[in-house]
């Protein structure tokens, strides 16, 4: 495998992720060639300065931290709509950050999870 075989495609990818999240400072991917090549080449072209973090590991914790919401929505067998599969992960996403307590507090208040899941609501 060539590092500019899907230099193409991964560069399509990076561009429409840009578009959706913004210019990121960092990026962090495997050691894939097609991937450093689209980067480096969109650099090149948009005079930009992503830097590049080669780890073949690092993916792995964002992985580990979407395991509970894998092993809740496996058992459902399926979803009637897109819809209603982004509402209810959606809503498992945001009951774990509150249970990580990953959620600002405003005012530097220390709130349990019950009072962070009301304070949504309100």
């Amino acid at each position: 495998m060539t590092s500019t075989r899907d230099r193409d495609a991964a560069e399509a990818f990076l561009r429409k992720a840009i578009l959706t999240q913004g210019l990121p400072e960092k990026i962090t991917i495997d050691k894939s060639g097609s991937n450093t090549a689209a980067i480096m080449h969109y650099n090149k072209i948009h005079k930009t300065a992503i830097a590049i973090r080669h780890s073949k590991y690092l993916n792995n914790i964002v992985e580990q931290d979407h395991r509970a919401v894998k092993r809740l929505t496996r058992p459902m067998l399926g979803f009637k709509s897109f819809w209603a599969a982004w509402c209810t992960i959606a809503g498992m996403e945001v009951m774990h950050a509150v249970r990580k307590g990953q959620l600002i507090a405003t005012a530097n208040l220390r709130l349990t999870s019950a009072e962070q899941f009301y304070s949504l609501a309100a």
